[in-house]
């Protein structure tokens, strides 16, 4: 596989490489008596040089001769240094942001590469979509690379969404300049049960030699995750239990290790590594989804490894878990991941292993931040119209659309299904209420902190939406509504009483959507996403503070699980168990199918 992310493919300097290692020629850059974190043999080496030249490593160890008039020379002494840090799985959109700007926030962090999956703005503008984020990324020294969106919709006939992919767009795709593989197939019945396009999909990625990503969130270690894995797919991010990284990793699936603004699985994913002293050549630390706020005041990937640290995982491992282990998930391990000859000079420097806070990051052997800031300039983004103007709800929102009937000969009460949340963890529970008809609806309880939620189909304007109920937000007053709701981002709505939900839903739809939080007739907090309602233009510090005080709007209505909005961003997401609703109704996650509201 040929990388087009480094400054210059290996085979045009390989001469340049070996004059440099012996000394014919003198490197650009020398890093001086360093302490290697040696991700190869797992070790610290004392008094390391590195010679780079052309953007890449042509010698590690002593770089006397490679020094001449013109090389800029670093003294390391008393610093380590390691490869620059990689997520195998992040979608950028998550923190509501370009990749410019997320660029500007992660790569003072130690972040060097990403495989990003950018299937939340392909669900609202299809394969143009995806080309504007690989684009903005072209404008960035980070190495963004790019998987294709295989699930759009992510199970179909279950929602809408404002794009379609299937066999021929991921065939035409995989052409792409910066496409790395095909993105999370979040379709696993799919896979297991034989849908043709599914699997024709995966036929496209393979053909084309690239690395199928996945999203395997049932608890089925024994047959269904053989036939998950059997057909072709590299990797899974959505462990929630030990022994399901471990099975993974048994079977040869690379286990990445979610630890993000919401979901907090690594702490106990983890434990497969640490209880049971197993190789974990297949292990990598991942962050999914990180919120603005939380990459500005805890970090990226640094503050996952230190968490791991903590957690007691072994330093020199948790770096091979950012570094190595996902540049040899997928298939880069020849070009990135460790300080070694050949490599791109991808290059990050700490001053204490147990408690890593970057001080340079390196990438291609350019310095381009030094203590926590760029050093390099990072212009405005530029996305096309394309992305634009996005909310086409089909039906003016009015307090009335809110209204849930109670089925025909109700009495006092019915027996309901709620969505019951689980903070910082990707499932929900189904639970069979009674709630209180009054005037032929079903209405909220708040004493049991159930709340009404409704999704509005807004791609199309074909006015379906799908209206029911939540349980575990806290919420005491107001209501929220925002588009980013996973997979389709359809126009999704909570809240305690239906005129704060009318006036959420309209100042989204009026703005090009986003995140707002209501009570009492007054908007507390938005935050605008006009780039597919899910990404801002501004700067990453400006929508940064904005989240800090939708927040604090959640709080204040009585909300203090952490992240809600990314909890309730996923209420919608119908490949996740066990209970969801869509546009189109309420689906049962464990069965794949619509069930009635009303459990009667």
């Amino acid at each position: 596989m040929l990388n087009k992310f480094c400054k210059k493919p290996l085979y045009e300097v390989t001469l340049k490489m070996a004059n440099v290692a012996t000394g014919v020629e003198k490197a650009d850059m020398v890093i001086k008596n360093a302490k290697l974190v040696n991700v190869c043999t797992c070790e610290i080496q004392e008094g390391i040089d590195v010679a780079i030249a052309e953007g890449r490593i042509a010698l590690v160890g002593d770089a006397s001769q490679c020094i001449g008039d013109a090389t800029k020379v670093i003294d390391a002494t008393g610093q380590y240094i390691a490869p620059g840090f990689m997520d195998a799985h992040i979608h950028v959109e998550s923190a509501m942001i370009g990749v410019g700007e997320y660029a500007r926030a992660v790569v003072p962090h130690g972040t060097t590469g990403i495989f990003m999956d950018p299937h939340e703005i392909c669900n609202v503008c299809g394969p143009d979509g995806v080309k504007a984020m690989i684009e903005d990324g072209k404008r960035v020294p980070l190495k963004s690379m790019s998987n294709v969106p295989s699930c759009i919709p992510a199970v179909a006939g279950f929602e809408d969404t404002g794009s379609h992919i299937g066999p021929k767009e991921v065939r035409e795709m995989m052409t792409w300049d910066g496409v790395m593989g095909l993105g999370e197939m979040m379709n696993f019945p799919g896979v297991i049960y034989g849908d043709p396009n599914v699997h024709g999909e995966l036929a496209e990625t393979l053909k084309a030699d690239q690395v199928i990503t996945g999203h395997y969130s049932v608890p089925d270690t024994a047959n269904g995750l053989n036939a998950y894995i059997a057909s072709g797919v590299r990797c899974c991010h959505e462990s929630t239990r030990a022994e399901d990284v471990l099975e993974k990793m048994r079977h040869g699936m690379y286990a990445l290790m979610r630890y993000g603004s919401a979901w907090h699985d690594m702490p106990v994913i983890i434990r497969a590594i640490l209880d049971n002293k197993v190789e974990d050549r297949f292990a990598c630390l991942i962050s999914d989804d990180t919120h603005p706020d939380t990459l500005i005041s805890e970090g990226h990937l640094d503050y996952i490894v230190r968490l791991a640290v903590k957690e007691g995982l072994d330093p020199i491992k948790a770096i091979q878990y950012v570094t190595i282990n996902p540049a040899t998930c997928f298939r880069m391990d020849h070009e990135m991941g460790s300080i070694t000859p050949g490599k791109c000079a991808d290059i990050v420097f700490f001053d204490d292993l147990n408690d890593i806070q970057i001080t340079r990051t390196m990438i291609d052997g350019d310095i381009v931040a030094e203590n926590g800031k760029m050093t390099v300039e990072i212009g405005k983004s530029a996305f096309p119209a394309s992305v634009y103007d996005t909310m086409h709800v089909g039906e003016t929102i009015t307090p009335e659309s809110f209204k849930i009937a109670a089925p025909e000969g109700a009495g006092a009460s019915v027996k309901t299904r709620v969505m019951e949340i689980i903070p910082n963890r990707v499932g929900d529970y189904e639970r069979i209420m009674d709630l209180k008809v009054a005037d032929g609806a079903v209405q909220n309880d708040p004493d049991n902190d159930v709340i009404k939620m409704a999704v509005f189909e807004r791609h199309h304007k074909t006015g379906t939406k799908g209206l029911g109920f939540l349980k575990g937000f806290g919420l005491k007053k107001g209501a929220m509504a925002q588009t980013v709701s996973h997979d389709a981002h359809n126009l999704l709505v909570a809240g305690t009483n239906d005129e704060d939900m009318a006036l959420a839903a309209n100042t989204l739809i009026e703005c090009g959507g986003g995140l707002c939080a209501v009570a009492d007739g007054k908007v507390l907090a938005l935050v605008p996403l006009p780039i597919a309602g899910l990404m801002s233009d501004e700067p990453v510090e400006v929508v940064a503070d904005k989240i800090t005080k939708l927040d604090a709007a959640w709080k204040d209505m009585g909300c203090t699980i952490n992240s809600p909005y990314m909890t309730m961003a996923l209420m919608a997401l119908a490949c996740l168990p066990e209970l969801r609703l869509t546009n189109r109704g309420m689906v049962d996650c464990r069965t794949f199918q619509f069930v009635d509201l009303f459990a009667e």
